[in-house]
């Protein structure tokens, strides 16, 4: 595929999600979903064509075959599924967004969402055959909306300049179309009480299940995947685990964020069975959590059960706990190594090189502040501003950071007013009466947004995780209650 040639299908892809997002249901906005979701493997294998994994998969026409047949095979088992049940979308993407397949080609292997992926199309395909012969309804975008188009917008243009042109394009492909989707879908998804009472059922099930594995890694002392992490357990005295998952700190966020929402969940619990199955959940992810040693994890599970606990009770004493800690927490660090000073050395090893990470971007920033070196470009750009080129490095580990380097304050900007138009969205009313969903819903979907905010300033991945999306999604919808319908 020629430069102009990607550039233009790139444009194309982040036009269609912008569409999607802020088309109202009808024709117009299925096509625009189905575009998307087209150009996304055009784009990828355009880009990919002369690689070993693309050039070896090239090579053997039965494998194609099978992977082409078994997808579009489970597309239309999905989509007709998910028109015969809606309520089966919301739950299949809540379901998966857990997992990784590895694909192996080349001699290299690409961990891939491929199970959401399919659920998506599969919505995609459902949503294009009800909405084909259905008139527009009225659908007036909100500003959320509105920020999530401009910022997959500007992120494809912004991977025009960039250094490291690929890597913009593979975060648009494998993160931005596909999580635009889900999250068109799930906006008129009608979340009411059942259909939240069994996502919790089901993330609450697959953590524990997670847990188990990780238990089992951690008594046989072996880990299932991720070299780097098996090579770094052996030079430690502690033994960190990964479940399912290929980073040991993304298990630890997920465990996290199940925490704090079966912890909302407990709180406006009204039974005591219910009570009592949530106690057990809640200890039992935290000794999930525990094996993970993920400090970040652990950060934004106490930023969320904060949020939690100033919407139960008092957010005036929270904020005063909270200060207080973060006191403390500076305390530590500046006294730590007993010199009364700031130990910039040590918090730089403790947090595995991420401080020197951090001032680069910031460095890269200042270098570049309107535009930045252009989307995915962090790597590369980091590496040529630094004395040791052979540096691993793939993000700052601290999203704001991150943006800043590689949009400068065009994405910056944007960024922090999604941020705080998502957070006025989810927050507005959240005290008053609910529309037929628990009382819970609101404040675990707030809470667990919070938590993965936090998380990020310390690991990165906002973005990137489907995660982010899925919550934007609830959370804009539970706070319009025109989207949902009264529960017995």
């Amino acid at each position: 595929m020629s430069d102009f040639l990607a550039a233009a299908g790139l444009l194309a892809a982040a036009a269609a999600c912008a569409a999607s997002i802020l088309l109202p249901p009808g024709r117009l906005r299925a096509l625009a979903m189905l575009v998307a979701f087209g150009l996304f493997p055009t784009l990828i294998l355009g880009d990919q064509w002369h690689t070993h994994q693309i050039v070896d998969l090239r090579h053997d026409d039965a494998r194609i075959a099978a992977l082409l047949a078994g997808g579009a095979f489970a597309v239309g088992l999905l989509a007709y599924a998910f028109r015969r049940w809606p309520v089966l979308l919301p739950l299949a993407i809540v379901a998966v967004l857990p997992f990784r397949v590895p694909l192996h080609a080349g001699g290299d292997t690409a961990n891939l969402l491929v199970p959401l992926y399919l659920v998506i199309a599969g919505g995609v395909l459902a949503t294009l055959v009800r909405d084909w012969s259905s008139p527009p309804s009225s659908w007036t975008p909100r500003p959320l909306a509105w920020l999530l188009a401009s910022f997959v917008v500007l992120y494809a243009l912004q991977t025009l300049y960039s250094g490291d042109f690929s890597e913009g394009l593979q975060n648009v492909c494998f993160c931005l179309v596909p999580f635009t989707v889900a999250y068109r879908l799930l906006r008129e998804v009608e979340w009411d009480r059942r259909l939240l009472v069994l996502v919790l059922v089901v993330i609450g099930a697959e953590a524990t299940a997670f847990v188990l594995i990780g238990s089992v890694e951690y008594l046989t002392r072996s880990l299932f995947w991720n070299d780097q992490v098996i090579r770094s357990n052996e030079f430690h005295t502690y033994f960190r685990v990964n479940s399912v998952f290929w980073d040991p700190n993304v298990y630890g966020r997920y465990l996290a964020l199940v925490i704090v929402v079966a912890t909302a969940a407990l709180l406006w619990a009204r039974e005591r069975r219910a009570f009592a199955l949530l106690t057990v959940l809640i200890a039992v992810l935290w000794l999930g959590l525990a094996q993970t040693f993920s400090q970040s994890s652990y950060i934004a599970l106490l930023a969320g059960l904060a949020v939690l606990a100033a919407i139960r009770w008092s957010w005036r004493w929270t904020l005063l706990a909270v200060a207080a800690g973060a006191v403390g927490a500076v305390l530590v660090v500046t006294l730590a190594g007993g010199s009364g000073k700031v130990n910039f050395s040590r918090i730089n090893i403790d947090t595995s090189g991420r401080a020197n990470l951090v001032s680069g971007g910031l460095d890269l920033f200042a270098e570049r502040p309107l535009q930045g070196y252009g989307s995915g470009s962090f790597q590369d750009a980091y590496r040529d501003h630094r004395e040791n080129k052979d540096v691993p490095v793939s993000v700052s580990h601290t999203e704001p950071v991150t943006i800043a380097a590689e949009q400068g304050l065009l994405g910056l900007t944007l960024y922090i007013a999604l941020i705080v138009v998502a957070l006025w969205t989810m927050t507005a009313g959240i005290r008053g009466p609910p529309v037929g969903v628990p009382l819970a819903a609101r404040p675990a979907v707030l809470a667990a947004f919070v938590a993965l905010l936090v998380h990020t300033m310390a690991y990165a991945g906002f973005f990137e995780d489907p995660i982010t999306w899925v919550l934007l999604a609830v959370g804009a919808s539970l706070a319009n209650g025109s989207t949902i319908r009264d529960s017995p």
